[in-house]
């Protein structure tokens, strides 16, 4: 899992070895109906560390977790059940999304542009972007934030804060969240990307056409995070 601001939700590198950039007339279009329909194709933005300028991805295989069979390694949850971490949902969506987007080791890059956070707080005020959050006392220590459409959710980005306690706050953040998409009946958790971390995790990759398969399955349920 990220253990450092500005990766991807499962990466922790910034070069993404088996995403393809799929050509589009305006590729700076950040609208709320374009970037639903992006994901409902099963792309996934970013933006050049350079030049701000926005594309979309795919890749295959593809990583999602299963619902059914995620699982917290045991020294995790262990530490979790000690801890005095507070887990909440869409209370700082904006601060989550920009300590994504802050600079990793001191380097002046991140694929989290400026225009892309003002997109997504577009999404987050119509309901289908969100953050989940961990807390220790006021301080928040850690958190992650994607795209719910029907019963998918597009896991994008997270963080956490070892100095301030936050070392399992993506665990806790991503255990929270499995948890609410059973209850709710999403069937989708997409990860975009797999290394060994997410698959201790219980993730997997798949085809390109059997993701695509799932999602527009799960696009189609009624349900909300």
């Amino acid at each position: 899992m990220v253990t450092e601001p500005g990766g991807r939700f499962n990466s922790l590198g910034k070069t993404v070895q088996n995403a393809h950039s799929m050509p589009r007339p305006d590729a700076t279009d950040l609208s709320p109906e374009s970037l639903l329909q992006a994901y409902a194709n099963g792309a996934f933005p970013m933006a050049d560390a350079q030049t701000g300028e926005v594309r979309l991805y795919t890749c295959d295989p593809r990583c999602v977790i299963p619902l059914e069979s995620f699982a917290l390694p045991k020294s995790a949850v262990r530490a979790l059940r000690g801890g005095d971490l507070v887990v909440k949902c869409d209370t700082a969506f904006e601060q989550v999304m920009r300590a994504c987007a802050a600079d990793r080791d001191g380097e002046d890059s991140t694929w989290i542009s400026e225009s892309m956070v003002q997109a997504y707080m577009r999404l987050h005020a119509l309901g289908h972007a969100h953050s989940v959050e961990a807390w220790r006392g006021d301080a928040l220590v850690g958190g992650l934030y994607g795209v719910s459409l029907g019963g998918a959710f597009f896991g994008e980005s997270m963080f956490v804060r070892p100095a301030l306690g936050g070392s399992n706050a993506s665990k806790a953040c991503l255990a929270w969240l499995v948890g609410r998409m059973r209850e709710r009946g999403f069937t989708l958790l997409d990860s975009q990307y797999a290394n060994d971390h997410v698959l201790s995790l219980g993730a997997i990759e798949i085809t390109a056409d059997e993701y695509l398969e799932r999602l527009d399955a799960a696009v189609m349920l009624d349900v909300t995070l």
